[in-house]
């Protein structure tokens, strides 16, 4: 199907956008919040693609958010990271601050260079700011060749495991491979559904398809409202997604010199100081085997797997992303009606 006109929608409070118009629209509203041209383009691409990927919990559904923090100072859109030390591979910067996108970005950006120079790159960056779709650079890092993995802290959002107040960031980590058919692609949250995937539930009106957390008993539940009202995700693998956020965090701290997430502010619009680790492995030469050949082998394997339900896909990470990203470019990015129009509006700095 050709890309519908935007304003036309293909459910009740949906519009299908363009993928153009939309980077356009966002790029607009940047601007009027003083980004920079260079910046307001990338900063716009990025949350479209986002949500043309079918991560809308991530993409335009955020922008509101992010745009209030603009204003509020908390952070500045024309900041850019600088280098505070460096040693052989390993490098520290301080993201001034700026737009958690881009400073992200321009973090593995800089890990793929020292990828490329010495066959690893790390960048650990302090001062930064929420990173939106941390799937983002693991693309990023796949679709320039080489190896991608990184994670950020979070402020204190998922309690630990055996406890009833979060005192733990639900700390994202993402991995990738580089692969001619389409890169595999992990990125995961430390709970068994993110902050956003609760609320996205939660606005659907649906259940969560397995349980996802505690209500306000300890009971668990597939209510995404009870979770929220709570406050209690469940972590993935229980103990084991509680210790490995907290390590996570313990060990970005460390590199970046930054914050870790018992100094950050439990309130979303507050959410800032965060601190995040870039890794690029596998520039030019660096591989003693195709990593392309082992995931394509691996992918057919994983796939010979018997389905447990009848006329089911086993699918590798990163497949149906692929899938949504061509389904949204024909027919146009969903993007909620009353988001768009708020988009459109002019934004006052």
């Amino acid at each position: 199907m050709s890309p519908v006109a935007p304003g036309q929608s293909d459910s009740v409070g949906i519009v299908r956008v363009p993928f153009s118009e939309l980077v356009e629209r966002l790029t607009g509203a940047l601007r009027k919040l003083g980004f920079a041209p260079e910046n307001a383009a990338l900063c716009a691409r990025l949350f479209a693609e986002t949500t043309r990927d079918g991560v809308y919990s991530h993409g335009v559904r955020r922008f509101s958010r992010f745009a209030a923090m603009v204003r509020s100072g908390l952070v500045r859109p024309n900041a850019v990271p600088v280098r505070s030390a460096q040693c052989g591979a390993l490098e520290r910067w301080d993201g001034q601050f700026g737009p958690g996108n881009l400073n992200a970005w321009r973090s593995m950006g800089r890990a793929i260079t020292l990828a490329r120079e010495s066959g690893i790159g790390c960048v650990a960056l302090a001062n930064t700011n929420h990173w939106m779709r941390g799937g983002a650079y693991g693309w990023q890092a796949a679709e320039a060749g080489v190896i991608g993995l990184c994670w950020t802290n979070t402020m204190p959002n998922l309690p630990p495991w055996g406890g009833t107040t979060p005192t733990v960031g639900n700390n994202p980590l993402v991995l990738a491979v580089p692969r001619a058919g389409g890169p595999v692609v992990l990125d995961i949250a430390m709970s068994q559904f993110s902050y956003g995937a609760l609320e996205s539930y939660r606005d659907r009106g649906e259940l969560l398809p397995v349980v996802g957390g505690f209500d306000s008993v300890g009971e668990l539940t597939r209510d995404p409202a009870a979770i929220e009202a709570a406050q209690r995700p469940l972590p993935i693998g229980f103990w084991k997604g509680s210790g490995l956020a907290f390590v996570l965090d313990v060990i970005g701290a460390a590199l970046a010199g930054g914050q870790a997430t018992c100094e950050i502010a439990q309130d979303p619009l507050r959410e800032t100081g965060l601190t995040q680790v870039f890794i690029a492995m596998g520039g030019a030469g660096a591989f003693g085997r195709n990593p392309d050949e082992i995931a394509a082998a691996a992918i057919q394997f994983l796939q010979s797997s018997q389905p447990a339900a009848e006329g089911a896909r086993i699918r590798y990470p990163g497949e149906q992303t692929l899938r949504i990203r061509e389904e949204n470019l024909a027919r146009g990015v969903p993007v909620d009606r009353a988001i768009w129009e708020e988009i459109r509006t002019p934004i006052s700095p």
